[in-house]
């Protein structure tokens, strides 16, 4: 049997979810990209929807999108803020697409008369599905993140095919269990047996583990270890502890001192002993945790109770804030608590703020409200996709003094929609994977704050929105002091609005917080923060 040019690594959870196993696979990632080796990193999301397009974030946290206008996993991210690598369409895939796929090529005939059953038909899919990647050629490695955790109903027919891919694959695949080692505090032990019992029901499905990486709060000694290696049938180097970091950005050096890396390479019969430095890496960190200099921000949004609703948001803040040595604060604050009367109190002692983006009308006010208050006192103001729209929305009732103003989204019929449905989503009538999504081209105004972030007339940004800036009232807007100085030229779209009197007031219809990595942290970001720096108030 020929094998494959590209190797691939399957990184199964067991006991729990949230283990990390997207940062394992992101730090594991990062480290054979160090090698030298072409690595990316796609993720099997177990869920019968299509993609989490249409999910609220509350039930899967941030949906992230690609170049290509793929709306994915939040875990993708991770891949590319670690590998400074896009991810695309086919990096993503779930349940909903499997079975879409397969439905549709039953009803063109495909399968010439046959029974469709989950084997081989769904397995064979969610089989072609992860050879996509290793296919192009561009790749050594493909890292296959199984989501969810092993016994549940849903990953059943993921566990099974890749259980084939590795018979298929022979020596050029190998598995990653990553597990929970639990600390009892009444017996003032380490705990292995939910690690052994989470790979014997592996092992009830066909297979058995290359590597175990056990999450725990305190070391594992040498015993357990031991231990560990002789009930799951692995050697004792393959027994990898990834302990409890301050931040994510300590696990690839964390695995690198484990030698997950070199335990990898060696099961693959790519022996590699040389060290890498991580130098850029390294100096990263040692920015973010010795700051020179120290601020507070504000986030104000409607998902403040669920972190991972904003994570790309919150990471793009610590890139820019290492980049610029900085440790910046965020203060979390609900759109919905913030009214007139309480205002001030609720902004008070902050440098700047970032309004979210986001759907619906709650908390909508709370942002108008927000807004207006600082471009009235001169704080810096960052405003991403809602957030762009609100400020255009507070600027038309307070600066131009129109009555009945709001987006058409809020209010469908409203006398004045600064806002409005954007042409091609008019007759638009199914929700998922139908906004304007990906990457799209726009044209900076020199001497605009977010020109002089850039330092280039010409950007690309992801974008995911159906409502726009509506250009019947952008002469208005204009003279009155609010510029639009960014536009998608293609399409006569306001991109990025600025009040040029005030010390750093920008709106963004894209999502800037998609492309910001640990090795290019986002211009816009790092301008914000330098007008949150400067701001003496």
């Amino acid at each position: 049997m020929s094998k494959s040019p590209t190797k691939y690594i399957f990184v199964t959870g067991g006991v729990t979810s949230s283990l990390g196993k997207g940062i394992i696979s992101a730090s594991l990632g990062k480290l054979l990209t160090a090698k030298g080796y072409s690595v990316t990193i796609q993720k099997l999301d177990p869920y019968i929807n299509i993609d989490p397009g249409t999910m609220n974030p509350y039930e899967h946290g941030e949906c992230y999108v690609t170049d290509d206008g793929a709306e994915t996993d939040l875990d993708l991210g991770h891949y590319e803020r670690f590998l400074n690598n896009r991810t695309s369409q086919a990096n993503n895939v779930t349940t909903g697409r499997i079975y879409q796929t397969v439905i549709n090529k039953e009803r063109n005939g495909d399968y010439l008369g046959k029974t469709i059953q989950i084997i081989p038909h769904i397995t064979d899919e969610i089989k072609r599905r992860i050879k996509i990647l290793g296919n192009t050629g561009k790749y050594d490695f493909v890292i296959t993140e199984i989501g969810g955790t092993v016994g549940d109903i849903e990953s059943l027919p993921y566990i099974e095919a890749v259980r084939q891919l590795k018979w298929e694959l022979e020596s050029d695949a190998l598995f990653i269990h990553l597990t929970l080692v639990p600390y009892l505090k009444a017996a003032g032990e380490l705990k292995t047996k939910p690690t052994q019992h989470s790979v014997k029901m592996l092992l009830e499905s066909g297979i058995q583990p290359d590597i175990l990486v056990c999450r725990t709060e305190y070391n594992l000694n040498s015993e357990i270890r031991r231990k560990i290696a002789l009930f799951c049938n692995v050697d004792k180097e393959s027994v990898i502890e990834s302990i409890d970091a301050s931040t994510i950005y300590d696990v690839p050096l964390l695995m690198q001192k484990e030698g997950l890396d070199k335990v990898v390479l060696r099961k693959l019969g790519l022996n590699d002993n040389t060290d890498v430095e991580l130098k850029e890496w390294k100096s990263f960190l040692n920015k973010l945790k010795n700051p020179k200099k120290n601020i507070q921000i504000g986030l104000v949004g409607k998902y403040t109770e669920l972190k991972d609703a904003y994570k790309s948001i919150t990471e793009s803040v610590i890139h820019a804030g290492a980049s610029l040595e900085c440790k910046v604060n965020v203060k979390w604050i609900h759109a919905e608590e913030i009214n007139k009367t309480n205002i001030s109190e609720k902004l008070s002692n902050l440098k700047g703020v970032i309004v979210a983006p986001g759907f619906g009308d709650r908390g909508i006010e709370g942002k108008i409200d927000t807004i207006k208050f600082l471009r009235e006192n001169n704080i810096p103001f960052f405003g991403i996709c809602l957030g762009m729209q609100t400020a255009v929305i507070e600027f038309a009732r307070n600066v131009l003094k129109l009555k009945d103003v709001n987006s058409s989204e809020i209010e469908e019929n409203c006398e004045n929609p600064v806002i409005d449905l954007m042409e091609g989503q008019k007759d638009v009538t199914q929700k998922g994977g139908t906004m304007r999504l990906g990457s799209y081209k726009c044209n900076l105004e020199e001497n605009s704050n977010s020109y002089k972030s850039y330092n280039k007339k010409e950007i690309n940004e992801r974008h995911r929105h159906r409502f726009e800036f509506n250009n019947k009232y952008l002469s208005d807007f204009e003279k009155n002091g609010m510029i639009a100085v960014g536009k998608n030229i293609e399409n006569n779209l306001v991109e990025i609005i600025e009040i040029p009197s005030h010390p750093w007031f920008v709106g963004v219809q894209f999502h800037p917080e998609y492309k910001s990595t640990v090795a290019n942290p986002h211009p816009l970001f790092k301008g914000f923060i330098e007008a949150c720096l400067s701001n003496k108030k």
